[in-house]
């Protein structure tokens, strides 16, 4: 019987003198092309100047970055940050967030909405919702291959022995914790191309992108319960901060659902 999976994966696929190319930059850099090229498909077929294309993936990839880093500083790290700020901008020492990286998203696919679509705000969440779904999932797997937000500690025949981690210890498998958000992530996204593609949801709007925050922020909450704290501070909270963030989210999705059913189509 298999007792525990054992994971010794190399974070660096290879390395010419300084420069390192890590399989979290690879996976993330994939998730946001194939986002590129789906979002592409589903303007040409409603019939979207694909002009708007180009701005909408460097306002996503910007804000994705810059909500991310500011969202560990602030949410996560704050204490440390605020003592050396300089270290804010070493983003390849590690430290993103998800959460952080929502709001950012928000935030500039409000200015997006004004400036460049005109087009309602949920229009535009509507659609960036599925690429982001996908993006979750190859950043969880980046997660995976860097042998970092590892579960607790358990017995279960598919316990990771992650050899790399900063805590590890022999003979004490995990829950591959990154793995269970990326199959929610992954599953997530099956289910919003379904709805996008296979039915009318992108006519009412708000519904595909209220789908997204109960999915993903729903299996977020959960799969905490199974997570090794991220900092000191959250230990003995009975909910975490990456649990308390998510709570807004999933309510607001449950709220944008629910309103797209008062509502006619677009």
């Amino acid at each position: 019987m298999l007792l525990s999976i054992h994971w010794d994966v190399d974070p660096e696929i290879f390395k010419i003198g300084p420069i390192a190319v890590r399989w979290y930059g690879l996976l993330f850099a994939l998730g946001f092309l194939l986002g590129y090229q789906l979002v592409e498909r589903m303007f040409k077929k409603e019939g979207i100047p694909l002009e708007w294309l180009e701005k909408l993936f460097m306002y996503t990839l910007i804000a994705t970055v810059i909500g991310a880093r500011l969202g560990h500083v602030f949410f996560y790290g704050w204490e440390f940050y605020s003592q050396h700020p300089v270290e804010i901008l070493k983003i390849w020492h590690g430290g993103l967030a998800s959460h952080g990286a929502t709001i950012g998203i928000l935030t500039a696919l409000y200015f997006y909405s004004k400036k460049v679509s005109k087009k309602s705000i949920l229009w535009v969440l509507d659609r960036v919702a599925i690429p982001v779904a996908l993006a979750g999932f190859f950043i969880r797997t980046g997660n995976l291959m860097n042998s970092e937000i590892i579960g607790t500690q358990t017995d279960l025949p598919w316990g990771f022995q992650f050899v790399r981690a900063s805590i590890y210890e022999p003979l004490a498998p995990r829950h591959p914790a990154q793995l269970y958000e990326a199959l929610c992530y992954l599953t997530s996204f099956g289910i919003l191309m379904y709805m996008y593609w296979k039915t009318n949801a992108k006519e009412y709007a708000g519904r595909l992108i209220g789908t997204f925050f109960v999915l993903i922020f729903t299996a977020r909450f959960f799969i905490e319960f199974i997570k090794e704290n991220q900092e000191a501070f959250e230990e003995g909270m009975t909910f975490n901060m990456g649990q308390l963030l998510s709570i807004p989210f999933i309510l607001l999705g449950i709220y944008l659902v629910y309103n797209s059913y008062q509502k006619k189509k677009l």
